[in-house]
């Protein structure tokens, strides 16, 4: 069986979905809805596909297995409800919604409608991020006791879209999207839920989203963490270190793994990993099919929002936050 696949929203990240999917033999793309109709235009020109400027009358004449949902965050829930209700399977871009309440409703609406959601939390995908999760779990290095991620890119250039920068529309700035893949890649890799934060927040002088966070975190594991995240200007920088009681490992998405074992770094080999969106589309199939079960389900997803939610509390109370029970 070929899955029919449709997307509903025409930017870059949609770009990334149609050229994984034009490589897999199990699933084919057949359409596209933007409200930009020159987005749409685009690509359904360089990729061969229908297009839409209304994602629900798309969802109603196409009739898709699959729905790929690349909307701004403050659309995600109303998308997300209506795909289940056109009994749709769903892959959802990450952050789930703007709130946990919004997670829920959507969770109860492809339960009730017996459709399969996947939330996309990409860092499960990038090889060097398998690799560090592989050496905690095989305790190569001991118990692992402590773990920095520091993240710093600039955030606030021309070429963002203008939602990313009103909180009503984004749910919060950097923290809010890029920290929601910092929080993810934690709790996978520690298979564990973050359970208690304090932030620190700072933000830009022209809009309403935070510019920088900084977070002292510990998870159900009682593992400490800090998360450093900046959207100033600067140096792109993009870093996971784990310390271990044996050693430390050093990670960069896209650049490698490093282990030190003594006094100082060795190169640690990667193995050959399928692309990023071609793996969670392959997961997303197999899930559908009833063959696996969906690490990045709706709860997973939610479990995101909730940190999210219990970060922007503690900023805002100058407290530390107990993240609700999962």
């Amino acid at each position: 069986m070929i899955y029919t696949v449709c997307i509903i929203g025409a930017g870059s990240i949609a770009q990334e979905h149609l050229e994984a999917l034009k490589n897999l033999e199990e699933v084919r793309a057949i359409a596209i809805a933007d409200l930009e109709s020159d987005k749409v235009q685009r690509a359904s020109s360089l990729f061969h596909i229908n297009g839409y400027t209304d994602y629900k009358e798309m969802i109603k004449q196409e009739c898709p297995d699959i729905t790929i949902i690349t909307l701004p965050h403050f659309l995600h829930k109303e998308a997300a409800v209506f795909c289940a209700e056109q009994k749709s399977h769903i892959l959802l871009e990450k952050p789930m919604a703007l709130t946990v309440w919004e997670c829920k409703e959507i969770i109860k609406a492809t339960e009730k409608n017996g459709v399969t959601l996947m939330v996309g939390h990409t860092q499960h995908y990038f090889i060097e991020n398998i690799v560090a999760r592989k050496i905690i779990q095989s305790r190569e290095l001991g118990e692992l006791v402590q773990i920095n991620e520091s993240r710093h890119m600039h955030y606030f250039t021309p070429e963002r879209p203008n939602w990313f920068l009103e909180k009503e529309k984004a749910g919060g700035g950097v923290m809010m999207n890029l920290g929601a893949h910092s929080v993810d890649k934690i709790q996978w890799m520690t298979d564990s839920y973050i359970s208690t934060v304090r932030a620190t927040l700072t933000y830009h002088s022209k809009y309403d989203v935070d510019a920088s966070a900084l977070v002292w975190a510990e998870t159900s594991t009682n593992i400490p963490i800090t998360i450093s995240i900046s959207g100033y200007k600067g140096a792109r920088q993009h870093v996971t270190e784990l310390i271990f009681k044996n050693g430390m490992v050093k990670v960069e998405v896209g650049k490698g793994v490093w282990i030190a074992k003594d006094d100082h770094y060795e190169t640690y080999p990667l193995p050959e990993q399928p692309p990023v969106f071609q793996g969670q589309i392959l997961d997303l199939v197999e899930a559908v099919k009833g063959k696996q079960e969906l690490e990045l389900d709706g709860e997973y997803g939610a479990s995101i929002v909730q940190v999210l939610e219990s970060i922007y509390q503690s900023d805002a109370h100058k407290q530390p936050i107990q993240v609700k029970n999962q």
